[in-house]
């Protein structure tokens, strides 16, 4: 008779039970793993990039913006943790034209980071891919205030815009994640079709502001103007990124009244008092765009500008 066929004594099933767990986990320590692609780190200077890009990149990456939605974009504490985020990126985002040029710098060098630094593969300036507008015709020094030589950076305001920049983003991405290529294409297509579905909405909206005079505190307004068709003719900064001046201010309210000024719009990053004295002395309506961090957390760049015509709309009475 086979010795097969006789049960295993008690110590042998005892030996049986407490070896098992060890002999599972030698086996699976020698048996090849399917390969993991990790998510490649991305670091954008502010979170409309950070919010196209985790648009475009899906679970490519894994994203993070340095600036918070609160901040003004042009002075950002370039703080150590900043550093650090950067030290760890693979890929980084900035909007360029010098708008992150009093601090973003300082962090690339503390970073010690090769990889994104200017003229690399992992530095992607995103102004590249945009029609820059406010090119000064001349030469540009600091009297003229914080002026930018290569343009005005505030494109993002304007979705035609952020579709090229989307693009841009998609096409390094797949140059970085060529295993990840095909998926990241197919996020971008399905991101250009729902802008593009909120950009017809917005005009037929906000129509009724083509053609209507503006002021504005900063000259962020440009590119959305170019996009809405309304008219900037002057801010309440008598140069930009200096605070207003009694003189300036009085000869923006003559102005304004000529013009027939119909709305005053505004950040919530800068300060609310001049910009509420001018519009009840025109008289307008004052808009104040609020933050981003007013979206439900995870805004994408869609509910933020949603959140911003929005507000516009109903400053011009286009909606309650």
């Amino acid at each position: 008779m086979s010795t097969s066929s006789f049960p295993p004594s008690p110590l042998t099933a005892q030996l049986r039970r407490r070896c098992l767990p060890l002999l599972v986990a030698l086996t699976a320590a020698f048996v090849p793993m399917p390969e993991v692609h990790a998510a490649i780190k991305v670091v954008a200077t502010v979170p409309d990039l950070a919010a196209i890009a985790s648009a475009v990149g899906g679970d490519a990456i894994a994203v993070k913006s340095l600036s918070l939605p609160s901040q003004d974009p042009h002075f950002v504490d370039a703080k150590p943790s900043l550093a650090l985020e950067l030290n760890r990126a693979q890929l980084l985002l900035t909007v360029g034209l010098e708008l992150e040029v009093g601090w973003l710098p300082n962090l690339l060098v503390g970073a010690r980071n090769p990889a994104i630094q200017p003229g690399s593969p992992g530095h992607l300036d995103c102004s590249k891919f945009v029609t820059r507008l406010d090119i000064p015709g001349g030469p540009v020094d600091r009297s003229q205030g914080d002026i930018h030589p290569g343009g005005n950076p505030h494109y993002l305001y304007d979705p035609r815009a952020a579709l090229a920049v989307g693009a841009g983003i998609a096409q390094r991405l797949a140059e970085l994640v060529p295993d990840k290529a095909a998926s990241i294409r197919a996020n971008l297509a399905a991101w250009q079709k729902d802008v593009d579905a909120a950009r017809l909405r917005w005009e037929r909206r906000l129509a009724p502001l083509r053609g209507q005079p503006v002021l504005s505190y900063h000259k962020t307004w440009t590119y959305l103007a170019d996009w809405l068709g309304f008219v900037p003719v002057g801010t309440l900064e008598p140069k930009p990124g200096l605070p207003p001046s009694p003189s300036h201010i009085a000869r923006l309210l003559g102005l304004a009244r000529s013009r027939k000024v119909t709305l005053v719009l505004q950040e919530q990053h800068y300060p609310e008092a001049t910009a509420q004295l001018v519009a009840s002395k025109i008289p307008a309506a004052l808009v104040r765009i609020p933050a981003a961090t007013n979206v439900p957390a995870g805004e994408t760049y869609l509910q933020h500008l949603e959140v911003m015509l929005q507000a516009i709309a109903r400053g011009v009475g286009v909606e309650k």
